[in-house]
């Protein structure tokens, strides 16, 4: 186990599937909308997060083309789009993220996605045995990381064969974009051990984070390499612990009994993933069993497939709760609240402070140096503190 003061890498998610304020509800529902992901980019590229995840899926609005349009519109933020092995071929995937990261200036971060739902990948033409996948996966990004890294690239695999295949404009970055994956299979993690640079786990307690962390690591030695580690967190933050408990009630006060057994029988009807059966493991779809660990909530996992926790308190607290996952190896979060916008202003407000991050990008001076104090926005501006308040 080790310590670090080094703050956490933090990135935000772009809700592209919809947004909303209540779990299980269409009650101030926001459908999906480049228009509103517009905003929450350019939101959280000012408010001082270093990139933000796009997640992948039939639902979702595809993620390299709405990263490209996000790209337009900021100026630091960092994109984790997906590459789902088998959708495409390698070298079609590295044409997309060379352009990606040519078009962004080397804000290009890559997500490998092998697992999920077994009837959304029948869908994508995708029907290996679970392990398997991970196998494809290995041949796949042999490839994929020649082309990417080098130009070029050969192979007459069982599950690949690229003879010759080419790309000829090279990544901004060098020797290629980071590679993310999360996954908690045994064949998972000896797939990542052997290829990723950063490993993601779900927002698990911390005694099994830890658990995973070592797994990674002992993997990623045996082919000599070592990794880093993020988690996925979803985040309630609010000045007390009481208001943030509040809110995380309101969350799912609209949810019904019924809509969370119809959830609950997907994921076990549709998803091989062992990280989603880890996942309901922890509340078993009891309103009852929420709270899984000091301000670790389950509430989201009751219908959200993937990550499904929180971190629910003050700052303080989640600060407190931040620096366990650090202590075990911890590096980068890739956090969401709802609605995303909203709550990518409170954990930036509330929340940077706490844990050393600086916040909003290029702020503006807001007076000649004399300290004021929000006067209600009126024609006549802010008002001086009064002395000795």
């Amino acid at each position: 186990m080790t310590t670090s003061a080094k703050p956490l890498d933090f990135l935000w998610f772009i809700p592209s599937s919809g947004d909303g304020s209540y779990l299980g509800s269409d009650d101030l529902s926001r459908p999906s909308d480049p228009a509103y992901f517009r905003e929450i980019a350019t939101a959280v590229d000012r408010l001082g997060y270093s990139g933000v995840l796009i997640p992948v899926g039939a639902a979702c609005e595809e993620s390299f083309v709405l990263a490209a349009n996000l790209a337009a519109v900021t100026e630091k933020l960092k994109f984790l789009v997906a590459i789902r092995p088998g959708t495409a071929t390698p070298a079609y995937y590295a044409r997309l993220a060379s352009t990606l990261d040519r078009v962004s200036n080397g804000r290009l971060l890559l997500n490998i996605v092998v697992g999920g739902s077994a009837q959304e990948l029948a869908g994508d033409g995708i029907f290996l045995p679970h392990d398997e996948r991970y196998d494809h996966a290995d041949e796949f990004f042999k490839v994929f990381n020649e082309l990417i890294e080098t130009g070029k690239s050969t192979l007459d695999g069982k599950y690949i064969k690229a003879i010759d295949a080419r790309l000829g404009l090279p990544p901004v970055q060098q020797p290629r974009p980071p590679i993310y994956f999360g996954g908690s299979s045994d064949a998972a993690i000896d797939f990542a051990g052997g290829i990723i640079d950063k490993y993601l786990t779900w927002g698990e307690p911390p005694a099994q984070v830890a658990e995973k962390v070592a797994s990674v690591r002992k993997a990623a030695a045996k082919h000599g390499r070592q990794v880093s580690f993020g988690i996925r967190l979803h985040f309630i933050v609010r000045e007390t612990d009481d208001e943030a408990w509040a809110a995380a009630d309101q969350l799912i006060s609209k949810l019904s009994d019924e809509t969370i057994a119809a959830a609950q029988e997907v994921f076990n009807k549709n998803s091989d993933s062992v990280g989603q059966a880890r996942m309901v493991a922890l509340h078993q779809g009891r309103r009852d069993k929420l709270e899984v660990s000091p301000n670790l909530w389950a509430g989201i996992g009751l219908v959200r497939s993937g990550a499904g926790t929180a971190l629910v308190g003050s700052p303080a607290t989640i600060a407190a709760r931040l620096k366990e996952y650090q202590d075990i190896g911890i590096d980068t979060v890739i956090a969401s609240g709802y609605p995303h916008l909203e709550e990518a202003y409170r954990v930036s407000e509330l929340l940077f402070p706490a844990i050393g991050l600086p916040g909003p990008r290029n702020q503006l001076r807001s007076s000649f140096g004399a300290t004021q104090v929000f006067g209600g926005g009126g024609h006549g501006g802010n008002v001086k503190l009064a002395s000795g308040s």
